[in-house]
């Protein structure tokens, strides 16, 4: 097992849902953990609130306003350098809002079925494991 680090990042996620699918968008080639699958969201800045932070990197990434809702699930991961605090909120699209990869390498509408076949960063897949063993 990991040991936790010195430095602990806070992180919000998005969980959108749209006729029964999920809302995944893809990291950039250049980011940390590059090209791996997860909900939308990101860092959150110091004095700022997770719903603040959250409906800026929707905007930032997306492109879309969000209406941040209650938050569904939270982990914490320890990476070799860091850990996160990853906290996952329910998140509403306007239905004439439509989401476009600005920040993010592409999107996608994922059905809970597909999810398995997306790679997903060690946090972010305790997050999916979680999710899909309440949706049973």
């Amino acid at each position: 097992m990991k040991q936790p680090t010195a430095t602990v990042i806070r992180v919000v996620s998005a969980e959108i849902v749209r006729e029964g699918r999920y809302l995944l968008t893809q990291r950039s080639a250049h980011a940390v953990l590059p090209l791996l699958w997860e909900f939308p969201g990101g860092r959150v800045r110091p004095g700022e609130s997770d719903a603040d932070a959250l409906a800026r990197c929707l905007r930032a990434r997306l492109g879309v306003n969000a209406r941040v809702g209650s938050p569904t699930m939270e982990v914490h991961h320890c990476y070799d350098t860091y850990s996160v605090n990853l906290a996952v909120y329910q998140a509403e699209l306007e239905e004439s809002d439509n989401p476009v990869a600005v920040g993010v390498e592409d999107l996608a509408w994922v059905s809970p079925e597909e999810l398995e076949s997306y790679a997903f960063p060690e946090a972010d897949q305790q997050t999916i494991e979680l999710l899909l063993t309440h949706a049973e």
